[in-house]
């Protein structure tokens, strides 16, 4: 086994006791909390940051910690750390879209200095109220396909590059509060390319999660055409970025996903060949940290199809056996 860390990421409303005890048991070391994605982002990390300090979501923080099991958050965070309600005061502030208009609907203008120190300066409060203890922070930009700006200087910049110069800006606040932050550049949809007009700052690491691939087959498979398209660029962002702290985030797990998304939950059977390969891959590569979304496995997926054993994706990505 290359890397060093292997973790399931949850929402933060299916954590239980018997959750942690699974992943203990799994030899799995480290619990990322993720508010649900997509349009409800903004209001699911709202319930998050609004329950951090209740006594049973400290408690469940605790139990992993006594475990062994390191928590921490995983969100798209911009309706924390970027205001909506500036547009007509500070349009400049917001991307222009690829109709050409000028829109508050997602992220912000990558090119506006004004617009990056508000979100650095709320990165700095969003760290110190969602702080468990570590020193990784995971919070993306939004949850889209498409939202880049396109004015005249954010034109001549991709969308990777732009939302790298957002997580520089992250970085800068949070490394305000914690000076040993590592700050997680998500390598995901129109982001999964190289930035070639940006470096990242001081703590940016690469978080390569590669959403668009073919989940039935390798990542590595060159006979794949999803595949060769998602993994074309992930050495050299592993590269760009350094071996230190790079991080999978992967979808092996992922019932959500498996599940488009909408309840009640399918049934879920891991992929383990596919696991066992991709794993292999990535180690190769020298990602230090793999992880996968491990979604809509909570207390109502128990309720119709029983407890999902953890086992077999610790086996896989430990290299022990369970």
């Amino acid at each position: 086994m290359g890397h060093t860390v292997g973790g399931i990421l949850v929402h933060p409303e299916e954590l239980t006791c018997s959750w942690i005890d699974r992943m203990s048991s799994a030899g799995l070391d480290l619990l990322g909390l993720h508010p649900r994605g997509g349009r409800a982002a903004a209001e699911t990390l709202k319930t998050a940051i609004a329950e951090f300090d209740l006594p049973q979501t400290r408690a469940l923080r605790e139990y992993a910690r006594q475990k062994g099991i390191a928590v921490e958050y995983e969100a798209h965070s911009m309706g924390e750390l970027f205001p909506r309600d500036l547009f007509s005061s500070h349009p400049e502030y917001y991307r222009v879209n690829s109709a050409g208009d000028r829109t508050p609907d997602v992220n912000l203008c990558a090119s506006n200095a004004d617009a990056l120190a508000i979100v650095s300066d709320n990165a700095m409060r969003l760290a110190k109220r969602l702080y468990t203890g570590t020193h990784n922070y995971s919070f993306w930009i939004d949850d889209t396909k498409d939202g880049a700006c396109h004015c005249a200087d954010c034109s001549r910049l991709s969308p990777a590059d732009q939302a790298l110069r957002v997580t520089n800006a992250i970085a800068d606040g949070i490394r305000r509060f914690d000076a040993d932050a590592v700050v997680y550049h998500l390598a995901y949809h129109e982001t999964v390319a190289l930035p070639t007009k940006t470096e990242p700052a001081r703590g940016v690491r690469l978080e390569y999660a590669p959403i668009n691939r073919d989940f039935h087959a390798p990542i590595n498979d060159m006979t794949n055409e999803k595949n060769v398209n998602e993994s074309a660029p992930v050495r050299d962002l592993i590269s760009f970025f350094g071996k230190k702290n790079s991080k999978v985030l992967e979808y092996w797990m992922d019932n959500s996903l498996y599940s488009n998304w909408t309840k009640p939950p399918k049934k879920f059977t891991l992929d383990e060949a596919v696991l066992a390969s991709d794993v292999e891959f990535y180690d190769s590569l020298g990602f230090e940290i793999i992880t996968s979304f491990g979604c809509y496995l909570g207390p109502d997926y128990e309720e119709l199809y029983g407890v999902p054993s953890l086992d077999a994706y610790g086996r896989i990505l430990t290299g022990k056996i369970i």
